[in-house]
């Protein structure tokens, strides 16, 4: 499944980030090109995976091989990954870590520095709720992005959710790799200075993370 799709590498000025929704049987993979007043653009989304009754390695050759051609087609600049917490589905746990183990050595063999963020953390960006649900995700994507139609299923929506919280949440200042450590020097970003560009769930954003400081 494609949503849209345009030619690949990002303008100059933007932060182009791939995200994965990790998962055997839908794995949602975006493209979110997003600029330094938080505007995000939509370059591409789909949903890959295969029926459980395949066996794991050809399972995981899908994402990889899926992952290989969308990380050479839009050379993005950051991997964002959503981190899983273990729940009673113990099965559904470890699909969703092979998956993302997958999508991470994908992005290594790129030099793709990885991300990885909780669900909460995902939903608390774009929401402005830690507990919102995936109807509200799924809404609040669609007017940010500024779509006329909402991304579907919800593995699309959320795969694109990941990537605007990442940016959101600081790969714009270097920020929110995986080894908690600075990429380049913090610098003062536009949309410090210019508060009424963003929307509602972005402000709420941005005054959580200044808590956090």
């Amino acid at each position: 499944m494609h949503n849209k799709s345009v030619n690949s590498g990002a303008a100059a000025g933007l932060l182009r980030v791939i995200a994965v929704d990790p998962g055997l049987t839908r794995c949602g993979i975006a493209v979110v090109d997003i600029a330094a007043n938080r505007r995000a653009q939509l370059v591409d989304v789909t949903v890959v995976g295969s029926p459980g009754t395949e066996p794991i390695g050809h399972r995981l050759s899908v994402i990889d091989h899926a992952m290989g051609e969308w990380l050479e087609k839009y050379q993005p600049d950051h991997l964002a990954v959503e981190r899983m917490f273990a729940q009673h589905n113990t099965p559904t746990v470890m699909g969703t870590a092979q998956a993302s183990g997958v999508a991470i050595a994908a992005a290594a063999r790129k030099d793709v520095p990885t991300a990885l963020l909780t669900p909460s953390e995902v939903k608390a960006a774009v929401t402005g709720s830690g507990s919102a649900n995936k109807q509200q995700v799924t809404a609040m994507v669609t007017r940010i992005l500024n779509l006329a139609v909402s991304p579907k299923p919800a593995d699309a929506a959320d795969a694109i959710a990941i990537a605007i919280a990442h940016a959101w949440r600081g790969g714009l200042l270097g920020r929110g790799l995986d080894t908690g450590k600075l990429a380049s020097p913090a610098r003062k970003s536009q949309f410090d200075t210019q508060p009424e560009t963003l929307t509602p769930a972005q402000k709420l954003w941005l005054a959580a993370e200044k808590r956090a400081k």
